[in-house]
């Protein structure tokens, strides 16, 4: 490759599909940081180039388009994926041709690839956070309810080891339900919650079928200052969905909310928002998406080439502030240093941080410490 090639990199993300509303942000993430990049000069004077396939949140499509992108298109890192499954459908794939994945959401943990950088929460980082905050100011009785795939089986379970450490702890039900679950699937569910009535509900639903779940909880007629929804992955992006009424009041763990007050922060929305327009919703697989893609570029300017054998000596370990606060590849795991936050939705459907880190936690994806990292004790009056 001559010296004054483009560079070019893999982008899958699902622009259609269930899990699309996530995938979109996903994709403006790293869109957002290939233009900084190449505003800034590029890779020593190399154009940044996307090659982007779409693959329809299916996970066998993830894996035939990461094997094209790497066979027919000559590519050698690739940036991708938000389920579970999608990440294990591309796994083999990478692993086979020895190329390297940047995976930018929350998982299940319990898991390395050498060929893998995982730039999303840990269960160290966002489980371990919820499951104190709930059973600290609503109680230890949880109802679980997930859609049907690996991580909300994987991430219920350790919910429910974690809940059931508190006193008072009961697991009251456990459900798991079809990513294209309407509100009639959940109906049935709210029944059984209003009989058993838990402090709190953990949601793992994920995609589309996230709004359905709220507004068949919301037409309950439930209170969440009383059994409030908590969740991983409810973000900016199924608020805007469901619309803020509807969320109104519930609570999400996550390193990255819109509403955290920095000059960098601001500075990279007010740069989405001109790039995309306002009708963007960005939340944390859109921050993680965002800042991979520049820890990506740093370490390629250290080793002049996009080989993993060069690559990862520069990547692990580096450090990027990114609008969560500076995160840092741990060498050991391939996992990311994060700042946990907790954030309650409020009536302009954004997140009311009431918990945060005041330090970044180690990613610890084998739950080996449990660590809270130095919670903040303030950030807003819960009225339970």
């Amino acid at each position: 490759m001559a010296q004054n090639d483009p560079v070019r990199i893999g982008i899958l993300y699902s622009e259609t599909g269930v899990t699309s509303t996530i995938g979109q942000s996903q994709l403006q993430g790293a869109l957002l940081a290939i233009d900084e990049i190449n505003a800034d000069g590029g890779l020593d004077g190399r154009e940044l180039v996307a090659v982007r396939y779409d693959p329809a949140s299916a996970p066998a499509r993830y894996a035939e388009l990461a094997e094209r992108l790497i066979v027919r298109d000559r590519i050698n890192v690739i940036f991708g994926c938000y389920m579970s499954s999608s990440r294990k459908a591309v796994i083999p794939v990478v692993e086979k041709w020895n190329r390297l994945l940047f995976y930018p959401t929350l998982y299940e943990g319990f898991e390395f690839s050498g060929n893998v950088i995982y730039t999303g929460a840990a269960p160290n980082q966002n489980s371990v956070q919820l499951a104190d905050f709930m059973t600290s100011n609503f109680g230890a009785r949880v109802y679980l309810i997930g859609s049907d795939y690996i991580y909300p089986y994987e991430s219920n379970r350790i919910m429910g080891e974690l809940v059931m450490q508190q006193p008072g702890s009961e697991m009251l039900g456990e459900h798991y339900l079809p990513l294209d679950a309407t509100e009639s699937h959940y109906r049935a569910i709210m029944a059984d919650i209003r009989s058993k009535q838990p402090d709190f509900i953990f949601s793992t639903v994920v995609g589309d079928s996230t709004a359905s779940l709220y507004r068949a909880y919301a037409d309950a007629g439930f209170n969440p200052k009383a059994m409030p929804i908590a969740s991983l992955t409810t973000s900016e992006a199924e608020i805007a969905q469901m619309g803020h009424d509807v969320a109104k009041g519930h609570f999400t763990a996550a390193p990255y909310f819109q509403s955290i007050e920095s000059p960098l922060n601001a500075r990279c929305l007010a740069r989405l928002r001109q790039r995309f327009g306002d009708d963007c919703h960005p939340n944390l697989c859109w921050e993680a998406a965002y800042f991979q893609v520049h820890l990506f570029a740093n370490a390629f300017r250290q080793a002049g080439s996009d080989s993993i054998s060069e690559l990862l000596p520069r990547l692990l370990g580096s450090e990027f502030d990114a609008p969560q606060g500076r995160v840092r590849l741990d060498p050991g795991n391939h996992h990311t240093w994060l700042y946990p936050r907790v954030g309650r939705v409020n009536a302009q459907g954004g997140f009311t941080i009431v918990r945060q880190a005041t330090r970044a936690v180690s990613p610890d994806p084998y739950l080996v410490t449990h660590s809270l990292g130095d919670w903040t004790a303030k950030l807003d009056t819960l009225e339970t």
